[in-house]
């Protein structure tokens, strides 16, 4: 027993250690020493603008010798600064000795500082070794898309529901579904608090947008009828004063408002503005036609999901964790970005979903990896395939994008990432559609 699981410890040991051994491959590190005249005018740059602000009694501001400079500061005052000011050499230096082509930003240590020189050590991290050992005849199939009557018939209702027209309820209460125009102020241990306060506020009755509770209490009430709401706010409400605490809110109604739905008539159909609906017949065509184009362009995603995930199974690499990394802060700044246009910042996101930046970026992980998987897996197979996209064609493509983001062409390459961006673009697209055609 005890020599089985010496031998289950060995198998895992060793192809650990393979593991470990092919992520290095693509993992260097280069070691770029700055010494000499190019260490001397960087220590001679650094202290000229040192000298200009350094103080040092019976001296005047700028004049202080660089002896004496040293002396009152010492020369280590000098080495950071001017390590600074030759990395970028440095790293050119590295890309161009090493010839290696770096798939993320390399980063950089420093390996010794002294007044003879300064010596970084660059990790590169490259593109891995990807082999991909099948991605012909997977036998994936695009789903059929099909739109029933019941489907239009539930998207018309939709659609008369949204044009409904508001009208004054002249007798009855309020009912679910009603729009109250109403007056309200809220009061925390009988003190009125910032932002509880409203006037001929129009509420949807069961639209759930103020607090649980305070709809609810307003069925029944009658146009011109005045009531106190006791309600509790939410433990995780965004007001942290308010948070768990109840309150009472002093309403009245002033007008009621019930949705009456549209007819099919002339008047809807002049409303709808939609270039050749004229009837109930063509309205149901276009509306078959809008759910089948949604359906298509879902099914399409979902069979290219497919396909992607079917070929991955069938590849083997060791993805660097600094690729998934810099791929989670892509997709970190893209959701930034997406929050931002919605008027919510990073910081009030983890506040409403009691969240952090740690599990957001954990939750991006996955896919993260997966994009970077399918990425390299992709260029591999565009490889393998011989796709190629000459510069011509990227010239056409790039002007034809130009054109329906309505922006000049240099703006757009520009914005894009280069003409480069383009061709690698459509290369991508083409290996795609061919996956697609060798997988049916």
């Amino acid at each position: 027993m005890a020599k089985k699981e010496t031998e289950k410890k060995e198998v895992k040991q060793e192809k650990e250690t393979k593991k470990n051994n092919t992520k290095k491959k693509n993992v260097h590190e280069v070691v770029i020493k700055i010494d000499g005249d190019a260490w001397t005018k960087a220590l001679d740059h650094v202290f000229k603008k040192k000298q200009k602000t350094a103080k040092v009694d019976g001296f005047r501001k700028g004049k202080v010798p660089r002896e004496i400079y040293e002396k009152h500061f010492g020369n280590e005052s000098l080495f950071i600064d001017a390590a600074d000011s030759v990395l970028q050499d440095a790293y050119t230096k590295a890309m161009e000795e090493s010839k290696l082509v770096p798939v993320v930003q390399p980063s950089v240590d420093l390996k010794s500082l002294n007044e003879d020189g300064v010596e970084f050590t660059f990790k590169i991290v490259t593109k891995p070794e990807v082999k991909v050992k099948k991605y012909k005849g997977l036998n994936i199939k695009p789903e059929k898309v099909e739109v029933t009557d019941e489907e239009v018939e539930h998207e018309l209702g939709h659609l008369l529901e949204r044009y409904a027209e508001l009208v004054t309820k002249e007798e009855g209460t309020i009912e679910e579904g009603n729009v109250a125009v109403i007056d309200f102020e809220g009061f925390k241990d009988g003190v009125a608090f910032d932002g509880g306060k409203g006037e001929n506020y129009s509420l949807e009755i069961g639209s759930h947008s103020f607090i649980p509770g305070f709809e609810e209490q307003l069925v029944g009430m009658k146009s011109g009828e005045e009531k106190e709401i006791e309600v509790t706010f939410p433990e995780d409400y965004g007001a942290v004063d308010l948070a768990g605490a109840k309150a009472t809110f002093k309403v009245k109604v002033h007008e009621i408002k019930e949705k009456q739905n549209r007819e099919l008539d002339e008047d809807f159909f002049e409303d709808l503005g939609m270039e050749g609906v004229n009837s109930e017949e063509t309205l149901k065509e276009e509306i078959k036609k809008s759910i089948s184009a949604q359906k298509e362009m879902d099914a399409e995603n979902k069979y290219l999901d497919a396909i992607l995930e079917g070929v991955s199974k069938n590849v083997e690499v060791d993805i660097p964790e600094e690729m998934v990394e810099e791929e989670v802060n892509r997709l970190m700044g893209r959701f930034e970005q997406q929050m931002r246009m919605q008027g919510i910042s990073l910081d009030l996101y983890y506040q409403f979903t009691k969240s952090s930046e740690a599990d957001l970026r954990n939750q991006l992980e996955k896919e993260a990896y997966s994009n970077v998987l399918y990425r390299l897996m992709l260029e591999e197979i565009m490889n393998l395939e011989k796709i190629e996209v000459s510069l011509e064609e990227a010239e056409k493509e790039a002007e034809k994008l130009a054109h329906d983001y309505e922006l000049e062409k240099e703006e757009f390459l520009k914005q894009f990432g280069g003409i480069d961006m383009v061709q690698y673009d459509l290369e991508m697209r083409k290996t795609i559609e061919l996956l697609k055609e060798l997988n049916k």
